[in-house]
């Protein structure tokens, strides 16, 4: 599938940058999908979110203002960013296979899954296990996602499972009844159930052994002076209070702030 260009600055950009080494004056190009609260697409073709603003504050930082988003699918993302087709990715799930691919940055969230669902949940899904544990009930994942080994390891089965493109496919398969729940971040689905009427959300319970999954940006394995530059900048910014302030408007809380932050 193509790309769609798709040219937004940051506030602070301007067409008269300086050239530096990680652009050689070209525009830097980020590749994202529609997630809300991360990521998603306005108006005019305006990529907006949480992790849009903390990539433009990060990418000022060390020099790179004039940006170009290109909007994409989640398969997409890593294969799209390993051939050069764009510099970095908006923040995804860290994983060793993933890690295999691309270099991620610092952890720049960590969060835990949750269902999107018909309001009242009405096949009461709190779980990945209590899914599983109805043979009746449909899960809507997209391709790629690392919900879909999540489920999988809780014991749903194949038949359980229906693949959606994206986000808004997740919606329809819900409202027409193809699927029962949709699993992605407990926060980006409170965020899209308050946008939807009909639909709410549920957070799965985290046991006190496991770990809240993190995400990071991320960016080819041949570009190590940009990964380091990048990670210098987030070591100083996250956790800040101006940084803690942007997040707080899309939803993001301390308590996906606080585990990537050291000594917490």
């Amino acid at each position: 599938m193509g790309t769609e260009k798709l040219n937004n600055q940051s506030d602070h950009s301007s067409n008269n940058h300086e050239p530096n080494k990680w652009t050689d004056g070209k525009t830097f190009r980020i590749a994202y999908v529609d997630e809300p609260p991360y990521y998603w697409t306005e108006e005019n073709n305006v990529a907006k979110g949480s992790d849009i603003e903390l990539a433009e504050v990060i990418l000022e930082k060390i020099g790179i203002t004039s940006i170009e988003y290109k909007h994409v699918t989640f398969e997409e993302l890593i294969p799209g960013l390993k051939e050069g087709r764009w510099d970095m990715n908006v923040p995804i799930f860290v994983t060793e296979e993933r890690s295999k691919e691309v270099d991620f940055t610092i952890p720049v969230w960590a969060l835990g899954d949750g269902f999107l669902v018909k309001e009242g949940n009405p096949k009461n899904l709190t779980s990945y296990r209590a899914l599983a544990h109805n043979e009746s009930a449909v899960l809507a994942l997209i391709p790629g996602q690392v919900q879909i080994e999540s489920a999988k390891a809780a014991g749903v089965k194949e038949s359980q499972i229906i693949f959606v493109k994206n986000q808004d496919e997740a919606i329809e398969a819900l409202k027409s009844g193809k699927a029962d729940a949709f699993a992605a971040t407990a926060v980006g689905n409170r965020a899209t159930a308050s946008e939807h009427e009909g639909l709410g959300s549920v957070v799965h319970d985290i046991q006190k052994d496991e770990k809240v999954p993190v995400g990071g940006f991320s960016v080819s394995k041949n570009n190590p002076e940009l990964l380091r530059a990048l990670n210098l900048e987030l070591e100083i910014y996250l956790g800040s209070p101006d940084h803690t302030s942007r997040m707080d408007k899309y939803g993001i809380t301390e308590d996906e702030i606080n585990p990537i932050i050291p000594n917490i």
